[in-house]
């Protein structure tokens, strides 16, 4: 089975979703009994997450709560860094310099 695959329903089930047809608990397990990479993966999303979750205030034992993650995502929106203003003469040329 492909990591990716292994690595998508692992992102699924640490955000409280069903795992993607096709795809059983049983499976997903037997793939991290042997593959150390996708062990790697998950340990370090699980990491992240909780680091995650203390930063927005959040106990621990709201890891697997997808409404906080709504709650989380909802308050770093407005922090989001808006598009400044283009001047004219300046628009966008694709990645190619005007001259």
């Amino acid at each position: 089975m492909l990591c990716t695959r292994i690595r998508t329903a692992l992102s699924a089930r640490l955000d409280g979703e069903e795992l993607p047809p096709g795809l059983t608990a049983r499976r997903l397990e037997t793939h991290l009994a042997d593959c150390r990479e996708c062990r790697r993966w998950e340990r370090q999303s699980r990491a992240l997450t909780a680091v995650l979750r203390r930063a927005a205030g959040h106990p621990e034992d709201d890891v697997d709560d997808p409404a906080a993650a709504d709650a989380l995502l909802a308050r770093l929106r407005p922090a989001a860094v808006q598009p400044g203003p283009v001047s004219p003469g300046r628009a966008d040329s694709g990645g190619k310099r005007a001259g």
